[in-house]
């Protein structure tokens, strides 16, 4: 093990990278309203979903209701067939709003999925992006992400894929290597990480990186909520050990990474993106205290964890699920002239150049959408891959560090570290003694791969 070196060579996005990176999304995004701008050719984009979840459902809305442009729903996948046909009966229905979509009607004009094109099975993704689609949604359990990523670049397919974008160093690797394949393609590739296309926190972030509040020397983030003890479906007696495992994918770090990755990621991204650079080295710490039993797989509850910049700029990254406890989702960013608050729906600053953001609130979840499909038309190449992988890491590196106790440092997590959490193979008849449930790490015991 060689996780000693925490100096900042090498680093793959400098804050001048970021800042630029920024400022282009911050002109895709700064309309009162999403825009259409249509290609030269002038045809429908055909969009295709794999992964048809909740999150891949409502993804799906926005592809369709961004804009103006002609977006058709062409294809479909997942794992389960009762997945997918849940999925386009709400798309076809229609549904309530919730937290990431809005009110919806029936889709079923701009949807053309007949039964040749849905598609079921470990393989699904394969031939939703080989069923002649322009861009696809990649809205899969976390674990899959990696190999669904370099497929659709390797097949020339803009993307949409959400946020973890893996669970592991090894997966990082790969999705670092495909997004640099994306831009030599000038394929666009969004992120689900919305906060980077909400108006707040573009305009947050922009005084920051104009220096408003100067040299950033600290900070906090938080994804606190509820127990989560009732997501997913319940336990069902017919069903193998990989069946179980994928269908109750949150409860399982080698499926979601933990929620530290899932969730937290969020926050740890806004961190990233006003530095501008990727944490050097990271120590954590946490538990399972709520989540008890078989049922809850093997994720813990709650992470508290300091990231290390190179600037000597330490920030706390705390999570937890727990319900009769308070729940925060913000971050703060301190400056030494002066600090930043920012949630879901805030974004403020006070010291030197005191600022309340008030200009209009757009919904990040549609306008994500509107800027991929404007970057489709226009062929700008708009591309999130390398940032979104350097968030997942950071969490990833705060998962790996709580579970075994050790801190590590980024060069060693991003170059060395050969955590692969991927079973022996992918077959929905493993039973559990083929696919037993890795033990709930233990700091001090769980080892440091």
């Amino acid at each position: 093990m060689q996780n000693s070196d925490n100096s900042p060579r090498d680093r793959s996005v400098t804050r001048r990278d970021f800042i630029r990176t920024s400022a282009a999304v911050t002109l895709a995004a700064a309309a009162t309203g999403p825009v259409s701008i249509f290609a030269a050719r002038g045809d429908e984009l055909r969009v295709g979903l794999v992964g048809c979840g909740g999150r891949g459902t409502g993804a799906v809305t926005q592809a369709l209701m961004a804009t103006k442009t002609p977006v058709r729903l062409w294809a479909m996948g997942d794992l389960f067939r009762d997945m997918l046909d849940s999925s386009y009966k709400m798309l076809s229905t229609g549904a309530e709003g919730r937290y990431d979509r809005v009110e919806f009607p029936s889709l079923s004009k701009q949807m053309e999925v007949p039964e040749k094109r849905k598609f079921v099975g470990f393989d699904a993704y394969k031939k939703v992006i080989n069923s002649g689609i322009d861009i696809v949604i990649l809205a899969t359990t976390p674990h899959y992400r990696p190999e669904h990523f370099e497929y659709a670049i390797r097949k020339g397919k803009h993307v949409f894929m959400e946020k973890p974008v893996a669970v592991d160093p090894v997966g990082i690797r790969r999705i670092i290597a495909a997004a640099e394949e994306s831009k030599k393609k000038k394929l666009t590739v969004i992120a689900g990480t919305q906060r980077r296309h909400q108006n707040h926190y573009l305009e947050i972030i922009r005084r920051v990186h104009k220096g408003d509040i100067g040299e950033i020397v600290g900070g906090q983030c938080y994804w606190n909520s509820g127990a989560m003890l009732d997501w997913g479906p319940r336990n069902k007696p017919e069903w193998t050990e990989m069946e179980r495992q994928n269908r109750r994918w949150y409860f399982y770090t080698w499926l979601c990474g933990d929620h530290i990755a899932e969730q937290h990621v969020h926050n740890l991204d806004v961190m990233l993106w006003a530095m501008g650079e990727p944490p050097v080295k990271v120590m954590g710490m946490g538990g399972r205290q709520f989540r008890t039993g078989k049922d809850y797989g093997n994720i813990w509850d709650h992470f508290a964890v300091e990231y290390e910049f190179a600037n000597g700029a330490r920030f706390l990254g705390m999570c937890r699920h727990n319900d009769g406890a308070s729940h925060r989702n913000s971050e703060r960013l301190v400056g030494v002239k002066g600090t930043t608050y920012t949630d879901e729906s805030n974004g403020l600053m006070q010291g030197e150049n005191a600022y309340k953001y008030d200009g209009p609130a757009l919904n990040p979840y549609v306008q994500e959408w509107a800027d991929l499909i404007n970057s489709v038309r226009d062929g700008k190449g708009l591309n999130e891959g390398r940032q979104v992988a350097e968030s997942t890491l950071t969490a990833i590196m705060g998962r790996m560090s709580a579970y075994t106790g050790r801190e590590l440092s980024w060069d060693w997590a991003l170059k060395a570290s050969e955590l692969d959490l991927s079973p022996p193979k992918y077959d929905l008849r493993l039973d559990a003694d083929s696919l037993p449930m890795r033990p709930v790490a233990v700091p001090g015991k769980t080892k440091l791969i």
